[in-house]
């Protein structure tokens, strides 16, 4: 005979609700640490906006079309700084709460691996700021005499930044499966099997996910994340999974 679950049952040797609790405080860390990287961000708003400003010709005017787009513009650059400053501390905080439910050989295999997630954040970010000027040209090479350029500031500054965070996320693709392979969810066999469908993801999701109707930005993207794919399909191939 069976009985029922009691409320507050454990999953592993943690109660639901301190498996909630720690969540909770494990975000309030990350959004500490987000907060604190975004007031960086704000100590240093001029020279970054000067350095996203570059890609575009210093005869093209950035114009603000509302009273509070300069100030919305500082608060969105500090945030996205934030965010990209505290990674280390964000994915520190997602490995101390999935580790509890992994064996000791899972963890052992997995924690190398939360060093490199960073590295390729930073990757991402680093290719992020390549691109945009390249997609900044592409998309201003269609002007001619007829057309004159007038862009507005808080779009274009929309563009940059979700550049700079999409790049930087997407690029833990890779981590992802290497982890997914390590707890047997996924093998290099089942992947070289769905290659076809994972470009076609992959297409459709780089110029989904990508800002902007340049080409660049979802070319650059997509060809990334597809070497990214195929070198980590041979990467898990060779440890024997």
């Amino acid at each position: 005979m069976t009985t029922a679950t009691p409320p507050g049952a454990s999953f592993g040797s943690m109660p639901l609700a301190g498996h909630l609790a720690e969540l909770r405080n494990r975000l309030l860390w990350s959004l500490l640490a987000i907060g604190i990287g975004a007031i960086v961000g704000y100590s240093f708003g001029d020279p970054i906006v000067a350095m996203l400003r570059a890609p575009i010709p210093a005869d093209v005017p950035l114009v603000v079309t509302e009273i509070g787009a300069a100030f919305s513009i500082r608060l969105q650059i500090a945030l996205v700084t934030g965010v990209i400053l505290a990674m280390p501390v964000i994915l520190w905080h997602v490995w101390r709460f999935i580790a509890p439910g992994l064996t000791r050989a899972e963890r052992r295999s997995i924690l190398p691996w939360i060093p490199l997630a960073l590295v390729f954040f930073a990757l991402g970010v680093g290719i992020a700021y390549v691109v945009l000027p390249f997609a900044a040209t592409f998309l201003l090479g269609f002007l001619t005499s007829d057309i004159q350029p007038l862009l507005d500031i808080q779009k274009y500054f929309d563009f940059a930044t979700g550049l700079f965070l999409m790049f930087g996320l997407l690029m833990e693709f890779p981590i992802l499966l290497v982890g997914l392979s390590r707890v047997g969810i996924v093998t290099s066999e089942r992947l070289r099997r769905s290659r076809r469908v994972v470009l076609l993801v992959i297409m459709i999701f780089a110029a989904i996910a990508t800002p902007g109707p340049d080409l660049v930005s979802p070319i650059v993207l997509g060809t990334t994340l597809y070497v990214l794919f195929e070198g980590t399909v041979l990467f898990i191939r060779r440890t024997g999974r």
